[in-house]
């Protein structure tokens, strides 16, 4: 009962929902943003690249692994989020979606709270959309 609660909430929040991308890039995107919410490594091992690679908002580089690790981390969450500003640019083979987001959870059972301008790119390979590349960074005074 309490996981259909939760999930309940999750699909009712503000999450993007993507109706301008196609259809298939949509799904992923939010498969992604949902991914990353629930701390589902295995959705995060299926939508990112083996390549890919995170500029996180301390300038610094992680990989695949260390996002999945940080992400399903005991003490880790990522509340629901919506984009504010949102940047959706695609094409036949790849795609940049970002924008603004005010974003908290708990790391390391500390709660957190930052808002922050991201861009993922995406990319369509042997017919499924991976994310890439990630760049994140603090939002400045009045963003």
């Amino acid at each position: 009962m309490i996981g259909m609660l939760a999930a309940l909430v999750l699909q009712s929040s503000s999450m993007p929902r993507y109706p301008d991308l196609p259809p298939d890039l949509a799904v992923a995107a939010r498969a992604f943003d949902e991914a990353q919410v629930k701390g589902d490594g295995i959705a995060l091992e299926r939508l990112l690249a083996d390549d890919y690679l995170l500029v996180n908002s301390q300038g610094k580089t992680e990989t695949k692994a260390d996002f999945i690790r940080d992400y399903t981390a005991p003490g880790f969450s990522f509340a629901p989020f919506s984009i504010q500003k949102p940047v959706e640019k695609a094409w036949a083979t790849g795609a940049v979606l970002g924008g603004m987001v005010d974003a908290h959870g708990t790391s390391g059972g500390k709660a957190y709270a930052i808002r922050m301008r991201f861009a993922d790119i995406w990319a369509k390979r042997n017919g499924k959309w991976q994310v890439i590349y990630t760049q994140a960074r603090h939002a400045l005074p009045g963003e």
